[in-house]
């Protein structure tokens, strides 16, 4: 289960669907969920039934997104992007050079990208924990979870616009 407490930005379009999922899960994916368990019940010997345990799987895969996505809206603030000051922080569009190579992407949940098609990191991951708080201009560097190390350069810190 998730027990992160960390505040996470979320416009409040992410918002609304994220908690109209949590509805819907909590509701007739559960509903839906228990009749296939029911139905597959019947069929007789548990041990190799493949339909119950893939639809024992699938509710377990359920159950885990509703906690998700209860301590993520438990612990949101919702609004609109922080306006950019060209420092890095959840919710900006970041322009950087990472191992060489131009990117744009942006930090924060990636619930937050929705219909947008950049790329999201989100603070904790090892690229947006190495760049928060960096300033347009300054350089550093990151660990992936291989040990490898991966130069990065930030050229422009914009608004994110959804």
């Amino acid at each position: 289960m998730t027990t992160d407490t960390t505040v996470t930005w979320l416009t409040q379009e992410a918002h609304d669907r994220l908690a109209t999922e949590l509805a819907n899960l909590s509701t007739l994916g559960r509903d839906d969920i228990a009749k296939k368990i029911e139905s597959a019940r019947e069929e007789g010997d548990l041990k190799e039934n493949a339909g119950y345990h893939a639809a024992k799987e699938e509710q377990g895969k359920m159950e885990a997104r509703i906690r998700t996505l209860t301590v993520l809206l438990r612990h949101a603030e919702v609004g609109h992007a922080p306006e950019s000051t060209g420092v890095v922080v959840p919710g900006t569009v970041i322009t950087a050079t990472i191992a060489g190579d131009p990117s744009r992407f942006l930090i924060g949940s990636r619930e937050i990208g929705g219909s947008s098609d950049l790329d999201v990191f989100s603070e904790q991951s090892p690229l947006g924990a190495a760049i928060l708080g960096l300033k347009i201009g300054a350089k550093t560097s990151y660990t992936t979870p291989s040990g490898k190390q991966i130069a990065v350069e930030i050229s422009n810190v914009e608004t994110f616009t959804g």
